[in-house]
């Protein structure tokens, strides 16, 4: 059966409809789910146990469980970014983007980009895509009620491989430039832990990181299991996922890096 654009966008605005905080009077309100953090933070590890326990995380997806394609998400960023200024060093002003209502275009890029999740019958669906970290708060504009998973991992780990997320500018964000590659992926990491620190936090929220799920996988089930309302399937783990920095060439911390590190409970190396 072919489906119409127009079929798709009516589709869209009834699923909008049935969303906590924007639905109707007496009209059910389904539960809808985002897992944000860092690219490389093991979000793919959240998106498979949420598939795997009955949560619907939108087609097509590749190979990490991100919803694809990407390129809506991508210029959505790129109009958020837009409202972001940098302060120079390692500061940004988010006052405008956590003020002001998200921008139309904004707002139209998402609802295509989820439109298949959007459009879904499923009880309890969502996303995963570490792009949605770098526009976090008008995602929470744009669904107020959403469930939100914040997954992270030691920065020192998470510095380790390219990710698309490590040149801002190609978001439209301004910041330092580094020729120091890590340097700049330690940049981005600190750059998304400011963003999602500065942003309020939905009503219902958790915040996991991937050494949990490996080392007390069963205690993380635990928590995300009270916040998705279902049993929550085990996939399996890689203990070797943690600590690969210890063992890995080149540098793997920055000092700008441990504040954040303390807050998140992570080790910050000696004599720093």
């Amino acid at each position: 059966m072919v489906v119409t654009a127009l079929e798709v966008t009516g589709q869209i605005a009834v699923a909008r409809a049935a969303l906590p905080g924007r639905g109707t009077k007496g009209i059910d309100t389904m539960d809808l789910f985002t897992v944000i953090g860092r690219g490389h933070s093991g979000t793919r590890a959240m998106s498979h146990t949420l598939s795997a326990s009955g949560v619907y995380m939108g087609q097509p997806q590749n190979g990490a469980g991100d919803l694809l394609p990407p390129e809506d998400m991508y210029e959505a960023c790129r109009v958020f970014g837009r409202y972001v200024s940098w302060k120079g060093g390692l500061e940004w002003d988010f006052s405008k983007v956590l003020s002001m209502d998200p921008d139309p275009a904004f707002t139209r890029l998402i609802e295509s980009f989820l439109s298949d999740v959007l459009a879904s019958d499923a009880d309890k669906k969502g996303w995963k895509i570490p792009e949605t970290t770098l526009c976090w708060p008008w995602i929470l504009k744009t669904f107020p009620e959403i469930n939100g998973i914040y997954w992270v991992r030691n920065p020192r780990d998470c510095i380790l491989g390219r990710h698309l997320t490590d040149d801002m500018a190609r978001f439209g964000i301004e910041g330092p430039k580094s020729d120091d590659e890590r340097e700049q992926r330690a940049i981005s990491w600190r750059y998304q832990f400011e963003l999602v620190k500065a942003s309020p936090r939905p009503k219902r929220w958790v915040s996991l990181s991937l050494e949990e799920f490996v080392r007390n996988q069963d205690e993380v089930l635990k928590k995300l299991g009270e916040l998705v309302g279902l049993e929550i399937a085990r996939i399996p783990v890689k203990p070797e996922a943690v600590g690969r920095y210890k063992s890995a060439e080149g540098v793997s911390y920055y000092d700008f890096l441990g504040p954040a590190m303390q807050e998140l409970g992570y080790e910050v190396p000696a004599g720093t």
